[in-house]
């Protein structure tokens, strides 16, 4: 039988509490848990139907190692994609293993994730920043959902999906948001049209090399300029 994760009502709990909250990370994850659907037992057939996911799902590694290892990326070459992922983890003062933690948060833990999908839903929870410095999108609320726009022509979540909207109706009122932000956002999805399947990407390989070399393996455009919009502006507006 297929692994479903379908529990909408929940899932529309946390984004009312997330369109309140934008900074509220683990009802993200509460999202992807209750209204992901089969998004993962699909995703981890084409990661066995291709040869670099094939080797992932049989190795199984742990990005986590090499990224929260922050005196290793920077003795990394400048330029590369290591040092882009340092420099926005810093920029946006997050840590991989932060990322677990708002993950456990907002997981409810009623039903465990049989292998091989608890590695690869671990994996795409754990490479999103080096998403973030690869695809060059901000951490702000309009990059962040920029860049789920892309996760989502990749993955096609339902969850995805549903923060996207999130994130779309919070930056329409802002400045930077409205006409504007609609490109930025459907910009990231037809970037993640064109680009190469990152879920089947081994990152590993990929720290020391020049980020224009990565963009270039990866079929990853230059990301158009766009004006951030950070979630306390968002507050600020909310409260006026």
């Amino acid at each position: 039988m297929p692994f479903v994760q379908f529990e909408p009502r929940r899932a529309l709990r946390a984004a009312r509490i997330l369109a309140a909250d934008p900074d509220d990370l683990p009802q993200v994850f509460t999202i992807i848990e209750a209204l992901s659907g089969t998004t993962l037992e699909r995703n981890t057939r084409r990661l066995r139907a291709h040869p670099t996911g094939a080797q992932l799902l049989a190795k199984k590694p742990d990005i986590v190692e090499r990224l929260v290892d922050r005196e290793a990326l920077a003795r990394l070459p400048e330029g590369s994609l290591g040092r882009a992922y340092l420099a926005f983890v810093e920029r946006e003062k997050i840590t991989a293993d932060g990322l677990r933690e708002a993950n456990e948060k907002g997981f409810s833990g009623r039903v465990s994730l049989p292998p091989p999908l608890d590695w690869v839903n671990a994996r795409l929870r754990d490479t999103h920043d080096l998403w973030h410095a690869a695809t060059g999108y901000s951490g702000d609320v309009l990059g962040e959902t920029a860049l789920l726009a892309f996760m989502f022509a990749q993955l096609w979540n339902p969850a995805v999906a549903l923060i996207i909207a999130v994130g779309f109706i919070k930056t329409w009122t802002v400045p930077g948001g409205g006409a504007a932000a609609r490109r930025t956002i459907l910009d990231g999805f037809r970037r993640g049209l064109k680009a190469k399947w990152l879920p089947a990407v081994a990152w590993e390989e990929l720290l020391e090399l020049p980020l224009s070399e990565v963009r270039d393996r990866l079929s990853l455009e230059e990301p158009a300029q766009y004006r951030e919009v950070r979630s306390y502006e968002l507050k600020a507006a909310q409260a006026a």
